[in-house]
């Protein structure tokens, strides 16, 4: 099994035998492109599907930190099977093993949902506005006049954005407003990814110990 990320346009694979391609809309977002790359009848197609359900499977209940996997082409192209003991739940196990394999060792990104943050301040509280944003992971894009406020922009982590409604308030005592909607998904960083994937990992082994 090869697994890749998918986008929109993706040139198909010019390395492998493509005898079938299944592009499934996944309930939580993203897609999942599913080819079945196989020759010589290394694997009966009557197993694929449930090669898929395993993949389905292990995408719903997250590879990493248990979060959903998205928008990922995976290339089932070679394997084994046995005369006597083959059957649909030994392929959907297989399935879900080597994909949980194949995406920890493909270097996987976990996404985090990004908010477009307008706040609107007082000229005198724009610092402090600014100072409590960043400290939130925000990238502020800009500043704009609006009467005798400031509208400060910006981009914040939907993650660090508990809380935020009383604290603007304490820090402007009441003056300040603001609005937020969903903008994009985008990598967390590297050292928040390696924390979440430890902090997992350790939930998970007490969960089962």
């Amino acid at each position: 099994m090869r697994i890749e990320p998918w986008y929109e346009g993706m040139p198909e694979p010019n390395d492998l035998t493509v005898r079938g391609r299944d592009l499934h809309d996944l309930e939580w977002g993203g897609k999942l492109v599913f080819y079945n790359c196989i020759v010589g009848g290394a694997i009966d197609a009557r197993f694929l599907p449930s090669i898929l359900k395993g993949v389905m499977e292990k995408m719903h209940n997250g590879p990493l930190t248990g979060s959903y996997a998205r928008d990922i082409r995976v290339c089932v192209y070679d394997g084994k099977m046995h005369p006597v003991d083959s059957n649909d739940i030994s392929f959907k196990i297989a399935g879900l093993q080597a994909f949980r394999q194949a995406f920890q060792q493909a270097d996987p990104q976990i996404l985090e949902p990004i908010y477009h943050v307008e706040v609107l301040c007082p000229d005198d509280l724009t610092g402090a506005v600014m100072g409590d944003l960043q400290s939130r992971r925000a990238i502020v894009e800009g500043i704009d006049s609006e009467n005798h406020f400031q509208k400060v922009i910006a981009k914040v982590p939907l993650a660090e954005m508990d809380g935020y409604s009383s604290s603007l308030r304490s820090i402007t005592q009441g003056r300040a407003k603001f609005n937020m909607h969903f903008q994009a998904y985008e990598a967390v960083p590297f050292e928040l990814q390696r924390k979440l994937i430890d902090e997992y990992a350790k939930h998970a082994k007490e969960e089962y110990a």
